[in-house]
């Protein structure tokens, strides 16, 4: 069942800097995420919430935040839902928060700026702009030379110039995600990826800023059970993307 605050809000033009914080069982990581974020940058502020299990909602009424809750369906689902929302309440821009604050949000305002000096529909938070940072900010081994590794062969493929592929920043604009069918792809975390790939496939205008990440602190990464299947999901969305490239359209590129 939909719980929506502001529910009279009446939307009078667009244009709008909309943030979707994403959660999902992290009530007690949500308040020290909420503190970083630059709340200047944004018209609005929301969270969008996956069917937690724990007190969220009670936490987004005490620091004052709309919120709105649905029907537990992964990642994905619950990153379709922000973006549906961000459009409802007239976002020209809608950034992609992390409610346990492993990404530094401060880099919202840049990431918005480089959106419109640059006319770009998407923007990604990259950690390895910088390849020592990661390692230094406590990024695990096999994460570093996994996200390495896949964003390399990605990055041949999808040729989007990103030094990274699978960081949980992102920026999007209203024009991009317009032409995006959001009912398209999984409701886990596979669609992360695949919005990337419906990005190239596209020909949307893509850039990058530097992002940090926080892996010494409580975060909800994904296990490395989740992430090995996902990087062979991954594998497979760049076949049917490079078979939809030969003519061959599949239920994802059309």
């Amino acid at each position: 069942m939909l719980k929506v605050g502001w529910k009279h809000l009446k939307i009078m033009s667009q244009n709008k800097k909309i943030g979707i914080i994403m959660t999902y069982n992290c009530a007690h990581l949500l308040e020290n995420a909420y503190e970083k974020i630059p709340k200047d940058v944004f018209d609005y502020l929301i969270i969008v919430d996956d069917g937690s299990n724990d007190n969220i909602k009670e936490v987004a009424e005490k620091i004052g935040v709309m919120f709105y809750t649905h029907t537990h369906s992964g990642y994905g689902g619950n990153l379709r839902y922000g973006l549906q929302k961000g459009l409802e309440l007239g976002g020209e821009y809608m950034v992609e928060l992390h409610g346990d604050g492993q990404f530094d949000p401060s880099v919202s305002e840049q990431a918005i700026e480089k959106m419109k000096r640059e006319d770009l529909d998407f923007v990604i938070g990259s950690r390895f702009t910088d390849l020592k940072q990661p390692l230094k900010d406590g990024m695990p081994w096999p994460r570093y030379y996994a996200n390495i590794g896949l964003s390399f062969i990605e990055r041949l493929i999808l040729r989007i110039p990103w030094t990274e592929y699978h960081a949980g920043f992102r920026v999007y604009s209203r024009r991009f995600i317009e032409k995006v069918d959001l009912m398209k792809g999984a409701n886990d975390y596979l669609y992360s990826f695949q919005i990337i790939a419906l990005a190239s496939y596209l020909k949307a205008k893509c850039g990058e800023v530097p992002i940090r990440a926080d892996y010494h602190g409580e975060h909800t990464s994904v296990n490395y059970r989740k992430a090995t299947i996902n990087a062979f999901q991954e594998m497979w969305v760049l076949v049917l993307f490079l078979i939809s490239k030969l003519g061959f359209k599949n239920s994802l590129f059309k």
